[in-house]
C-alpha cells in the first residue's frame, strides 16, 4: 500500500521527536528524485531519506549512508546554500494531508535569520520536493511542473506555494457529527468504502474497510440508506480512530502471508488480524517502512531470481503430466491383452467347427463357465491363422504391458521429483538456496551445468537448512530443498530423533533433535505446524502431517535426493504456521 495521512501522521511525531532542534549537516542527491539530509541533533546523526519517485514515494528516518554522485545536482547546490547549516525549527502535517513541511532557519548574506521551508508531497505520480522561503515563495523544486502539465497548479521559481482546493479533501481531525454526516452525504452515491476515502483526506482504502469492518458494515452500502442507529456507529468508529492519531497514540504494525508483506498501518487493523496475516510490531514508524520496502524487494527480487527456474521446471512437470496421461491410457488398453489369449485358444481348440470363410464364431468359452463368446474373424484366413493374430496381440500388448508399466513408474517419479523441485522454489529465501536447487536440477540433466571460469575452481555451495527452537529448548531443522532434506534425514538426524513430513504432498522433512530425550505433546505440535507450512498444503487451513523416528524412515534406491519410504507411522492434523 502507499503511505496514506495516518501513517505519515505517525511519522512527523518521530521525525519531530528526532529531528526538532537539530542542525543540517550534509545534504545529497543518491537518486535523481532522492534526496538525503544528514541532520545532527541529541549528540548522535541521523539520516532522513525523502523521495518523491513517482512509483514508490517515501519518508523515513534510516541508519546507513548511500553513495552520491561525483558532481552534485542544481537543486542540491540550492540546498546546501540557503540550509546547508541550518536549524530545523519545525516538522508539520498538512492537516492529514500526505504533505509534510520542514522548516529551517539559517542566517543569510546579510546576517539576518533566514526561515526556509522544504515541502515533501507523497502523493503517487503527483509526489515532488518543493523548496521555499520565508513568504511560501517556491525557490526550486525536484520537478517542476509549468502550466502546460497541469492546469490547476505551476511548480515553478516563483510561483507561491499552495495546495489546490481541488486536492484538498475534509479534516477529519476537526470534525463534528454533523460535518461527518455532511462529508459523506455529499459523496452521492458512492459506495461507503469510497466515499470515506474520498470525502477526508489522509484516509486511505484500507483504514476505510477497517472503520466499516469494526461497524458491521459491508463496503457496498451507500451512506444515504444508513438508519440513524447505523450512521451514529460509523461516526463513533471512525472518531474513536481519529482520536488516535490525535492524542498520537500510534502502533506501528506489518502484516505479512508465507513470509511475505502485504500491508502496514500506523494502527492495529483488526480486519487483516482476522484474515489470519501474521503481524510485526515496531517501535519507530521509520523501522517499520524500511523493513516493509526492503522485505518487499528482497521477496520481489528472489522470484525475479527464481522466474526462470520456477518456468522451467513447471514446463518439465506439465510435459511429464502429458506423458503420464498418455502411458495410462497406453496401460489401460493392454488390460485387453487376455481376452486376445482367450480368443487364441478358443479358436484352437474349436477350429474344426469353424466353416471357412467365416467372419465370426460363437464358442462356449471353458474359462467363464460354458458361456457363449462371440469372435471376430478375418474370412481371408484360417482359423488357426486367426488364433495366430490373437496370440500376436496378446503378446504384443503383454510387452508393451511390461515396457509401459515401468516407463509410467518412472514418469510418476519425475513428476513427484518435479513437484518438490517447484515447492522448494518457493521456500528459496537465499541466492545459495537457488543454486543448489540448479545444481540438483543440473544432475538430473534439466538444465546444463554452469562452467567455472577457466582458472578457478568451482565454489562450494553454502547453503543452510532453517533452524529453530521449541518452546520447550529443542532444536527443529527444516529443509528447504531435496539436497537438505537428504542431508537432515540421513547424516544430520540420528535414529532417536523424530521426522515429520506433510502428508502426500512435496514438502519439507522436519527434524527434531531428541537428544535422547523423551518429546513434550507440545513440541510435537511445533513440529507439524512447521512441517505443514514448509509443504505445498500452506494455504490451507490444516495439513495432515505424518511423523515417526527417524530409524524407521529408509531411502529409495535410484530415487532422487529426499525421496523415502516408511510404514510404521502416526499421524496428525497441524495447522501450518511459519514460526514457533
Amino acid at each position: 500500500m502507499a503511505l496514506d495521512g495516518i501513517v505519515i501522521a505517525a511519522l512527523v511525531k518521530e521525525l519531530r521527536d528526532t529531528l526538532l532542534g537539530g542542525h543540517i549537516q550534509k545534504i545529497a542527491m543518491p537518486e535523481k528524485n532522492e534526496l538525503l539530509l544528514t541532520v545532527k541533533n541529541h549528540a548522535a546523526q541521523h539520516r532522513l531519506l525523502l523521495s518523491c519517485e513517482a512509483s514508490l514515494p517515501l519518508l523515513y528516518l534510516q541508519a546507513e549512508n548511500k553513495p552520491s554522485p561525483l558532481t552534485a545536482p542544481g537543486f542540491a547546490m540550492l540546498l546546501r546554500k540557503h540550509i546547508g547549516s541550518g536549524k530545523i525549527t519545525a516538522v508539520e502535517q498538512l492537516g492529514l494531508e500526505r504533505i509534510v513541511r520542514i522548516e529551517t532557519t539559517q542566517l543569510n548574506e546579510l546576517g539576518d535569520i533566514a526561515p526556509r521551508a522544504l515541502y515533501t508531497e507523497l502523493m503517487g505520480k503527483y509526489s515532488n520536493i518543493i523548496f521555499t522561503d520565508e513568504n511560501d515563495v517556491i525557490l526550486d523544486s525536484m520537478r517542476r511542473v509549468p502550466a502546460s502539465v497541469s492546469s490547476l497548479r505551476e511548480v515553478l521559481p516563483g510561483r507561491p506555494y499552495f495546495v489546490p482546493e481541488k486536492l484538498q479533501k475534509t479534516n477529519p481531525l476537526e470534525l463534528s457529527e454533523t460535518d461527518f454526516t455532511a462529508a459523506l452525504t455529499a459523496q452521492g452515491s458512492l459506495p461507503l468504502d469510497r466515499a470515506l476515502s474520498s470525502a477526508f483526506s489522509g484516509i486511505s482504502s484500507l483504514i476505510a474497510q477497517e472503520v466499516l469492518f469494526r461497524t458491521s458494515l459491508e463496503p457496498r452500502e451507500v451512506f444515504d440508506g444508513l438508519s440513524a442507529e447505523k450512521r451514529n456507529a460509523l461516526y463513533s468508529v471512525f472518531s474513536s480512530l481519529m482520536e488516535a492519531v490525535r492524542t498520537e497514540r500510534f502502533e506501528p504494525v506489518m502484516y505479512l502471508r508465507d513470509e511475505v508483506p502485504v500491508e502496514f498501518s500506523a494502527l492495529p487493523l483488526e480486519t487483516l488480524k482476522a484474515e489470519g496475516l501474521e503481524v510485526r510490531r515496531y517501535t519507530s514508524v521509520s523501522e517499520l517502512l524500511y523493513s516493509y520496502y526492503a522485505l518487499r524487494a528482497e521477496s520481489s527480487r528472489m522470484r525475479q531470481k527464481s522466474s526462470d527456474l520456477r518456468r522451467l521446471v513447471q514446463n518439465h512437470l506439465e510435459r511429464s503430466q502429458r506423458k503420464r496421461v498418455l502411458q495410462e491410457k497406453q496401460l489401460a488398453d493392454s488390460q485387453k491383452k487376455e481376452k486376445y489369449r482367450v480368443y487364441g485358444d478358443l479358436l484352437n481348440s474349436y477350429a474344426y467347427q469353424i466353416p471357412a470363410g467365416a467372419d465370426h464364431y460363437v464358442a462356449e468359452n471353458f474359462y467363464d463357465e460354458n458361456r457363449p463368446l462371440r469372435i471376430p474373424l478375418d474370412k481371408n484366413l484360417s482359423p488357426a491363422e486367426n488364433a495366430k493374430k490373437y496370440f500376436d496381440r496378446y503378446a504384443k500388448l503383454k510387452r508393451t504391458e511390461l515396457a509401459v508399466g515401468a516407463e509410467l513408474e518412472k514418469t510418476v517419479q519425475e513428476e513427484a521429483h518435479l513437484a518438490s523441485v517447484l515447492t522448494a522454489l518457493e521456500l528459496a529465501t537465499e541466492e545459495s538456496d537457488l543454486a543448489e536447487i540448479r545444481e540438483e536440477l543440473a544432475a538430473f540433466q534439466y538444465v546444463k551445468r554452469q562452467r567455472a571460469q577457466k582458472g578457478k575452481r568451482p565454489q562450494k555451495i553454502q547453503s543452510h537448512p532453517l533452524h529453530f527452537r521449541s518452546s520447550d529448548g529443542f532444536d527443529i531443522f527444516v529443509g528447504k530443498n531435496n539436497y537438505q532434506n537428504e542431508e537432515l534425514t540421513f547424516k544430520v538426524a540420528s535414529g532417536s530423533d523424530w521426522w515429520f513430513h506433510a502428508k502426500g504432498m512435496p514438502g519439507s522433512h522436519v527434524i527434531v533433535k531428541a537428544n535422547g530425550q523423551e518429546l513434550p505433546d507440545r513440541c510435537f505440535e511445533e513440529a507439524a505446524a512447521l512441517a505443514a507450512y514448509y509443504s505445498k498444503g500452506r494455504d490451507q487451513d490444516k495439513v495432515e502431517i505424518d511423523y515417526l523416528q527417524r530409524r524407521n524412515v529408509k531411502k529409495v534406491n535410484g530415487a532422487p535426493p529426499g525421496f523415502v519410504i516408511y510404514h510404521s507411522n502416526w499421524s496428525m492434523m497441524a495447522k501450518p504456521r511459519a514460526e514457533i
